[in-house]
């Protein structure tokens, strides 16, 4: 292009309400803008200059009926779509991946069916020839695509049951066992893990997918396939700053719970508002949606579903709500021996984790389709479940595992047949021993992440 600023719009350039909207649109394409003067940008002026002789012609009632067969009305896959035929080469690439138009159930594969999958494979194909031999060499020889990266994670390579896993890493005692994955699962299997996993962004979904799978350069593939994500593209901006520090400190799960309330246009069902109670500690969160913020109707979930499924906390924090002040809250937190601390009035950083939350959930809830947003509340539990089971960067694990001990399993899990806990116990002794060993680890892990990552955020501020 002949206009030099307009190569700064996808960086620098400030741009009003109209501007980001057509940015959105164009953020599904793949392109890059270039500076090239005027008298050197002669393609593009010749283009607008050609001369235009054509004439209109006149169609007759036949001609017309005949391209209004050429529209037809096409339902795949429960989505509805109206089209009319054009070259292939018209239509761009992003918008002809099936990927965005898919509405499967993953299929469960036995592991005779993964074996012949990576048999198929070309790359893990050889990768089996050389594990085979004990022979890496071989991975160097016609090698595909990607066998040079294969080659370097040879001490990490392994086969188990005929099945080819990468020894990967890991934060806990426990070893990884990475399945290697055949290329033609790598879409849906990026599908499960993050269209149907709330959307979540390119580093959890990235964290997601490491833990249970390997292919070569697959950081890249990750992040390329959560950057092209029409609906994170339309709903999701970029944090404009970084976090101030927290002033609550906790000591471990339980110690401390926030709760809050978050406030939304009211679904099919009537549902409107959502109770939201996070653990400090471990960041596990919990939604009830709510007809009303009557006290009331804070004290009956408190009790009746949160309470009474996961034990009593040492002190609950909250805003100054009137629903949260009220003397009914106040007498049945008396009389369980809870104490209740409470934010200064205006100032929504004294209960920053359960606000924090609330941003993350929104951003989840708008990427639902507009059918399902009419009824938000069938999907906000599945939402929140997919926020527990992904690693959180303040502590680097994920809230789940940080509250029960074990990862959340997955569909992907079930499909896979994977299983991300690799110990088996003999004995309820011996497994209450070990999760009290790994949970201590974990705890104090958390500990140093979320101190290191305040210091952190204290120089940058």
């Amino acid at each position: 292009m002949d206009n030099n600023p307009l190569t700064y719009i996808l960086t620098t350039a400030k741009l009003d309400a109209t501007g980001h909207r057509w940015l959105a649109a164009l953020s599904g394409f793949r392109f890059s803008l270039k500076y090239r003067p005027g008298v050197n940008n002669r393609d593009a002026d010749a283009l607008s200059r050609r001369p235009y002789t054509t004439e209109w012609t006149q169609l007759t009632p036949d001609g017309v009926q005949a391209l209004c067969q050429g529209t037809e009305r096409r339902v795949k896959g429960g989505i509805e779509a109206e089209a009319i035929g054009v070259m292939a080469a018209a239509v761009p690439e992003f918008y002809c991946n099936p990927m965005q138009l898919r509405d499967e159930n993953l299929p469960t594969f036995s592991r005779q069916d993964l074996k012949a999958d990576q048999a198929r494979d070309p790359l893990i194909a050889l990768t089996i020839k050389a594990l085979s031999a004990n022979q890496r060499e071989i991975l160097l020889t016609n090698s595909p695509s990607g066998a040079r990266l294969v080659y370097k994670e040879w001490e990490r390579l392994k086969m188990l049951d005929g099945v080819v896993y990468r020894r990967g890493p890991s934060t806990s005692a426990e070893e990884i066992q990475q399945l290697f994955l055949p290329t033609k699962h790598r879409e849906s299997v990026l599908r499960s893990l993050h269209d149907e996993h709330g959307h979540l962004g390119a580093e959890r979904t990235f964290k997601l997918v490491r833990d249970r799978f390997y292919w070569p350069c697959m950081r890249a593939e990750v992040e390329s396939y959560c950057h092209y994500c029409l609906r994170c593209i339309q709903r999701k901006t970029l944090p404009t700053r970084t976090a101030p520090m927290s002033h609550l400190q906790s000591q471990g799960p339980m110690d401390l719970v926030c709760i809050d309330f978050l406030c939304l246009e009211p679904d099919a069902s009537g549902q409107g508002n959502i109770l939201i109670v996070t653990d400090h500690f471990t960041s596990y969160a919990q939604d009830f949606s709510t007809k009303d913020q009557r006290a009331p109707t804070v004290a009956k979930v408190l009790m009746e579903k949160f309470f009474v499924h996961y034990g009593l906390p040492r002190r609950i924090h909250s805003d100054q709500g009137r629903d949260f002040e009220s003397r009914l809250v106040g007498q049945l937190l008396e009389l369980l021996g809870i104490q209740k601390t409470r934010t200064t009035p205006y100032h929504p950083q004294g209960d920053a984790q359960p606000e924090r939350f609330n941003r993350t959930l929104l951003n989840m809830l708008g990427t639902l389709s507009n059918v399902e947003k009419q009824s938000w509340s069938r999907h906000i539990a599945t939402l929140v479940h997919a926020y527990n089971s992904t690693e959180s960067d303040a502590t680097g694990y994920s809230p789940y595992r940080l509250m029960f001990g074990r990862e959340a399993r997955l569909p992907v899990d079930l499909a896979f047949g994977l299983s991300l806990d690799q110990t088996s116990v003999a004995s309820h002794r011996n497994y209450v021993d070990r999760l009290r060993k790994n949970l201590a680890s974990a705890f104090e892990q958390a500990r140093l992440t979320s101190g290191n990552r305040e210091q952190r955020n204290k120089k940058e501020l």
